[in-house]
């Protein structure tokens, strides 16, 4: 073999190492947008269209926050450890958050920090959402909700009442998109067993439709008079 053709097939190797994938290159070794390679166009937009497709399918980030979003830290709680050295500190958060459209949901995180403590457990009340049935802006009858030693009772109120509820309570019904209620808690005033309290009341609802399906009827049309 020449040296001609040895320094020939060692420029090939080298031109082929020194292009940069993902990049069309034409003859004469210069960068393009395309045109020039259509079998690198194809494989270039079958990659953005499973990109995007990925994209799309892909859930989204518990992280995104939306306009109309609703969070609130109902308690914070410190906790002290005596070791040798001397006291060692640690938080836990309750956090209630909710879309404001019928979907709440509570999260409970430890951390060493304050700031870590509430990103815990905000991102857990995200991933515990629960529908509630809501009717014109309030609940669509009275409810009764326990856990624990925490009772709480909901009453639906007329439009411009306003929320009539404090603490926890508040904080659940207000993510859950309630707009005019009347509220009462009795027995323990435990922060977590109150929005515990609270999302089981939530749960109870049921509206008139729910309910007239359920004993087999069917509400009549109304008329015009």
């Amino acid at each position: 073999m020449s040296d001609e053709i040895l320094n020939e097939s060692a420029s090939g190797d080298n031109d082929e190492l020194l292009a940069v994938p993902g990049t069309l290159t034409d003859e004469s070794g210069a960068a393009s947008d395309g045109g020039v390679i259509e079998g690198g166009e194809v494989r270039f937009d079958k990659l953005k269209m499973a990109e995007e497709r990925l994209r799309a399918s892909s859930p989204s980030s518990f992280r995104d926050v939306s306009e109309n979003s609703f969070e609130k830290v109902v308690h914070i709680n410190r906790c002290s450890k005596v070791v040798k050295g001397g006291r060692r500190f640690s938080f836990s958060a309750l956090v209630v958050s909710g879309d404001r459209e019928g979907r709440v949901g509570f999260g409970f995180g430890k951390a060493q920090e304050v700031s870590e403590c509430i990103k815990k457990s905000s991102e857990a009340s995200k991933k515990q959402y629960v529908s509630v049935n809501i009717t014109a802006n309030t609940i669509p009858h009275p409810v009764i909700g326990e856990h624990g030693g925490a009772r709480v009772l909901l009453f639906p109120a007329s439009p411009g009442t306003g929320l009539i509820a404090g603490g926890g309570v508040r904080a659940v019904v207000e993510a859950a998109g309630i707009k005019d209620l009347l509220a009462k808690s009795m027995g323990s005033n435990n922060p977590a067993n109150v929005v515990k309290a609270t999302l089981n009341a939530l749960e109870q609802l049921r509206t008139k439709e729910q309910i007239y399906s359920a004993r087999g009827k069917r509400i009549a049309d109304k008329k015009a008079l």
